[in-house]
């Protein structure tokens, strides 16, 4: 299998999990995700970051080219295919010098018949991480605990 495009958007934006998880992957820009919002869903205090249709929203996501070995792991830790499943995009991939190419990618969506609920502090803390990693805005994530606090 070629190797592919694979969108973070939650706690693998954290470099130093992602390598952890997925040493042969590389970082190799941003995108987002259009007309998708953020949130954090799952079951009791297991809640993590997913993503939902909702017209005018976006979702940044951080890029990497992963191998068929990093998205096996990958496919673990997500739960896939009970927990996660995996969709693909088309996104405009914005590499480190400002280029800007069009690519097929995929992302891993929560099931939708999970709850709305809050994270842990571990977990949240560590996709703040990953946001500072790829420069990203927290303020998204400030909305989605907001959306998800109900």
């Amino acid at each position: 299998m070629e190797p592919r495009y694979y969108l973070a958007y939650g706690s693998n934006l954290n470099l130093i999990q992602m390598k952890d998880r997925c040493k042969d992957s590389k970082r190799v820009g941003t995108a987002v995700i259009k007309d998708y919002r953020l949130m954090f869903k799952g079951r009791g205090l297991n809640n993590y970051l997913t993503i939902e249709k909702a017209r005018g929203y976006f979702v940044p996501v951080g890029v990497f080219i992963i191998v068929e070995d990093d998205e096996r792991r990958l496919d673990i830790f997500e739960g896939h295919p009970d927990f996660y499943y995996k969709k693909d995009f088309v996104v405009e991939l914005r590499d480190d010098k400002g280029n800007v190419t069009s690519i097929n990618a995929f992302a891993y969506i929560m099931r939708e018949d999970r709850r709305l609920g809050l994270p842990t502090e571990k977990y949240e803390q560590t996709v703040r991480e990953g946001y500072k990693d790829f420069g990203f805005d927290e303020k998204i994530l400030d909305e989605a605990i907001k959306y998800s606090d109900r």
